[in-house]
């Protein structure tokens, strides 16, 4: 028999070896520690549990991670986009990455996809290089450059993306047929699918290459900058969409500078400023181990807020919004005072409460306002 030591490669061992001839089968449960993705082996009934990095474990499981990639480079003229990037992606996750125009989201995309290569690194897509033959059919892109064929008629564009990926016809109208409903382009009163991609707005347009990503079933989807010039409603279709993607077991990867989008559908997230990582992890993990205390403070009226707020001995930082404010208190400063103080000025205060730092106050205090001016937004 097996020992689960024999299982992993290099592990540090935190538990005798359970043999599996001893009982139930040994279990996995994927976890964040820090900026690494972990696996804890635990055996029914043990008291403990074998913990081990991502980087020890064997081919077999590293099949666990949609994406593991480790290390890449990428230079273009003498100018390194990418650097030093490493990130594991377990699946069934949706997981942001994240930065300002140009912090190299694009240029990490297509590297995976192998589209560019890294002058250095590796990637492994489902434990897989990315080269491997047939790899990239699994996998579902939106790039950030729309590309349609304006002529064409919205069903024929459809089923010629699908065929490209090596679905049958048939199949492909069914599911035309169902994301063109799903997606309210197709209703009793019109059926855009018989219209030419000329006659649809930006949005709907959106709406048709985000279908086309989706035909083929891919197990991984890729989408850079999603959201980018749709209105409200569009874009709650496609988060709605990324939602029902989840549940059904996909791994989402979306590429995006609006922090809220990242902050409502991200189960994890990386924060990538000059082509390199600032930081990566579980969303819930990244706002804890940035500590502080935040307050979110919001005031009908109150012209006097901007002078108390200016105040050092009780506020550290502040992002204001006008008249929202997300605030992180200064060291021993006590929040009970900053309220007195707001009320005292004659604010009506129509919210007052202690929060997790957003992650665009976490941008901030990581990388500073530099990036909000190269294109980071709430």
């Amino acid at each position: 028999m097996q020992s689960a030591e024999g299982r992993i490669q290099s592990a540090e061992c935190r538990h005798e070896s359970a043999d599996e001839s001893a009982g139930p089968k040994l279990r996995w449960r994927v976890y964040y520690k820090g900026t690494r993705c972990a696996r804890e082996l635990r055996h029914p009934g043990a008291r403990r549990s074998l913990t081990v990095d991502s980087t020890h474990l064997t081919s077999d499981l590293m099949s666990e991670l949609a994406v593991d990639i480790r290390h890449i480079v990428k230079r273009f003229s003498g100018h390194t986009a990418v650097r030093d990037f490493s990130l594991q992606i377990p699946r069934g996750s949706v997981y942001g990455l994240l930065g300002p125009n140009g912090a190299g989201k694009t240029t990490t995309i297509r590297m995976l996809l192998n589209i560019i290569e890294p002058d250095e690194g590796s990637i492994l897509v489902f434990g897989m290089p990315n080269t491997s033959s047939g790899i990239t059919d699994r996998i579902g892109y939106l790039p950030e450059e729309r590309g349609l064929y304006k002529k064409m008629q919205v069903r024929r564009l459809l089923r010629f993306l699908a065929e490209l990926k090596g679905v049958a016809r048939r199949t492909a109208d069914t599911r035309i047929d169902d994301w063109l409903v799903r997606l309210g382009l197709r209703t009793s009163d019109k059926d855009w699918g018989l219209a030419k991609i000329d006659d649809l707005s930006r949005g709907m347009q959106q709406k048709v290459q985000f279908i086309g990503t989706l035909l083929h079933d891919p197990e991984l989807v890729v989408l850079d900058e999603p959201f980018s010039g749709l209105d409200p409603i569009n874009a709650q279709a496609l988060k709605d969409t990324v939602v029902e993607l989840r549940r059904s077991g996909k791994t989402v990867i979306f590429s995006t500078h609006l922090m809220d989008s990242a902050e409502r559908l991200c189960d994890a997230v990386c924060i990538i400023s000059r082509g390199e990582k600032v930081l990566d992890g579980a969303l819930s993990e990244v706002k804890e181990r940035q500590g502080g205390r935040h307050i979110a403070l919001a005031v009908e009226t109150g012209d006097g807020v901007a002078r108390i707020l200016a105040d050092r001995t009780l506020v550290k930082r502040v992002d204001d919004s006008n008249r929202f404010f997300e605030i992180e208190l200064a060291d021993g400063a006590d929040p009970q005072e900053l309220l007195r103080q707001v009320v005292n000025v004659g604010a009506r205060v129509q919210r007052f409460e202690l929060i997790q730092p957003s992650l665009h106050q976490i941008f901030l205090q990581r990388v500073g306002a530099a990036g909000i001016e190269a294109g980071i937004t709430e």
